[in-house]
């Protein structure tokens, strides 16, 4: 029997690299920047868009940033979704500022203001304010600074967004991981507006089970 040639099908829905670039779509990412962060062409961006809204039957862009599931072997989707949606917010995990200088900031933040430094790496600077972390991000030159973040702090991230959308909330995208650590911990986001149109999240930090 002959043997096909190519690859072998992914047991997943999508391969880890669509699956990457579909989280940075979903995250309000621009072809060229996902290309930047990821150290690939905008081709291969493009590439990749176009095979995941192929496998997955979406029409565009749009449809993809509402369209969810948890990568297979994610610790999202070894943990499972919670039964009960009974979600209640308070603890705000996460502040997000833009800064003109990263570098110029993290030695002001860390060395100034004595917050401890958690990582820096590419144009992102983290650090801790009591169990709250301060995201501050660079903004490309020429663009202004945007608002302030609350991204508040959720057990299970799949349940509080459907519980919020059954609320009325229109999120800008459905909940998306957007980095996982050396331990294997997921972080996973999901953006809203408040009723002035300013931008409010949710965060959920997934242990590797």
């Amino acid at each position: 029997m002959t043997k096909k040639r190519g690859r072998p099908p992914h047991e997943d829905v999508l391969t880890p690299a669509e699956w990457r670039i579909v989280h940075a779509v979903q995250h309000g990412m621009s072809n060229r920047e996902i290309a930047r962060r990821r150290g690939i062409s905008v081709d291969a961006v493009k590439y990749h868009v176009a095979n995941a809204l192929a496998k997955l039957g979406l029409a565009d862009r749009r449809a993809l940033k509402r369209w969810f599931k948890a990568p297979k072997h994610s610790a999202l989707a070894r943990k499972g979704a919670s039964v009960e949606a009974n979600v209640e917010l308070g603890h705000i995990g996460q502040i997000s500022r833009t800064v003109s200088d990263v570098r110029r900031a993290e030695a002001w933040y860390r060395d100034v203001l004595g917050l401890p430094h958690l990582y820096t790496f590419d144009t992102l600077a983290f650090f801790d304010c009591a169990g709250t972390r301060l995201f501050l991000t660079q903004s490309a030159a020429g663009e202004p600074a945007v608002d302030s973040i609350l991204y508040f702090s959720v057990e299970d991230i799949e349940a509080a967004h459907r519980a919020l959308v059954e609320r009325g909330v229109d999120f800008l995208q459905t909940p998306h991981k957007i980095h996982t650590h050396s331990d294997g911990t997921e972080e996973w986001m999901a953006f809203f507006n408040d009723p002035d149109g300013r931008p409010l999240a949710l965060m959920a930090r997934v242990a590797p089970a």
